[in-house]
């Protein structure tokens, strides 16, 4: 598509036409790039947000952090990876089940119960790791600063979907 607005400026190959069909070129590349830019400060404030709620809440000293947020990144981004497969894994069946075999299903519902077996050996793993950083009352603070963390983005989720139903119903009428 670029390349064919490109050619069509380009046709009557003069100055003006080629400076403008440059000029639409680096529009067109600069538009995915400030669209990835403008939804990483959005990414950054939950990430400084959630390192400061769990260093509060564990009450890690700098040693503790500095060996604590390697084995934790590292886990959420394994977790992150089983919980996409999992995720397409339904997203295929949702957008399939009328076509599929049985045979189709039966390997559908095996994966799906390898992918939960994964999360749970790792999920295992990192428990072993935590104690390998942190002392025993920190891993214990670690389970419950990680569900207070969820309640309280359930508690916000929620709160902004309350404030946009109001604008919903004004811009509506």
């Amino acid at each position: 598509m670029k390349i064919l607005i490109l050619v069509i400026f380009m046709n009557d190959f003069n100055y003006k036409n080629m400076k403008r069909g440059f000029f639409l070129l680096f529009i067109l590349m600069v538009i995915p790039v400030v669209r990835i830019t403008a939804q990483n400060p959005n990414l950054e404030k939950l990430n400084a947000f959630k390192i400061g709620f769990f260093t509060k809440r564990l009450n890690l000293t700098s040693q503790e952090a500095e060996k604590f947020w390697p084995v934790y990144n590292d886990y959420q981004k394994q977790k992150e990876v089983l919980q996409n497969e999992k995720r397409n894994l339904m997203r295929d069946f949702n957008q399939n089940e009328s076509t599929l075999s049985d045979n189709q299903l039966t390997d559908m519902g095996d994966k799906l119960a390898g992918y939960i077996v994964q999360e749970s050996s790792l999920a295992t793993a990192f428990h072993k790791k935590l104690k390998e950083v942190l002392p025993p009352d920190k891993v214990i603070r670690f389970y419950q600063a990680e569900n207070m963390y969820k309640l309280q983005l359930l508690n916000e989720l929620q709160g902004m979907r309350q404030q946009q139903k109001p604008n919903l119903r004004r811009n509506l009428n």
